[in-house]
């Protein structure tokens, strides 16, 4: 029986950069490009089709959508895992991706082994994000139900979905919200879900992707 291996959809506007990374991905034994194209409006019907695990979009491809690529995909498949390849220095449109469920970034200068290990490192985490741990409590102070609430922050739940997911009030909610604030010390909401997996990556050998502080250039000679 052959291995199943995590079926990747690749949105970018640069041709030569999608059949790059597509013929450079499809070399790892546990990684394929089911697809791979430029922004258009019949683009969300194909990757809805094809059925990715992965969805890798650079940032022109987000902006064209008018910032639509994720919350609309996520609502055609649930389970997609949106990972953002090399952001323009616009940090709102970064901060505005992550807070609609976008799970992780790669630098524009990632080898293609880079890219695979961060698409590998998406699926495996998730199981793990959910549990709460003690090192978040003890070096943040967020309870086991906050750290629940911060990670479906971090899937980009609306305080009304994260209601509904929980059974709880969304005035309940905006409470459990505005005490992790405090605790963390910040007015943004996505400040609290970067301390969390901050504290949450240094307890596993394998963390999710992190949040780059300078975008730099494309490098795909490594493979």
């Amino acid at each position: 029986m052959s291995e199943v291996k995590l079926q990747v959809f690749l949105l970018a506007e640069n041709r030569l950069f999608r059949e790059a990374l597509t013929r450079l991905l499809n070399k790892k034994v546990d990684v394929r490009v089911v697809g791979a194209d430029a922004f258009s409006a019949g683009v969300f019907e194909r990757i809805a089709e094809l059925r990715p695990d992965i969805l890798l979009s650079d940032s022109k491809a987000i902006s064209l959508s008018d910032l639509q690529i994720v919350p609309q995909l996520r609502k055609l498949l649930p389970g997609l895992k949106v990972v953002m390849i090399g952001m323009d220095p616009d940090h709102k449109l970064f901060l505005h991706a992550v807070q609609q469920g976008a799970v992780g970034y790669v630098l524009k200068d990632a080898s293609a082994m880079e890219v695979a290990a961060a698409v590998r490192a998406v699926m495996n985490a998730q199981p793990q994000v959910k549990a709460p741990t003690a090192r978040v409590k003890r070096e943040l102070g967020l309870s086991r139900r906050e750290q629940q609430l911060t990670n479906l922050i971090s899937e980009g739940l609306t305080n009304k979905e994260i209601a509904s997911q929980l059974n709880l009030s969304e005035q309940t909610v905006k409470n459990h919200v505005h005490r992790m604030l405090r605790k963390v010390g910040t007015t943004d909401r996505l400040v609290i879900v970067e301390r969390w997996r901050e504290a949450r990556s240094a307890q596993y050998e394998s963390p999710a992707v992190p949040v780059p502080k300078k975008p730099q250039g494309l490098r795909l000679g490594s493979a």
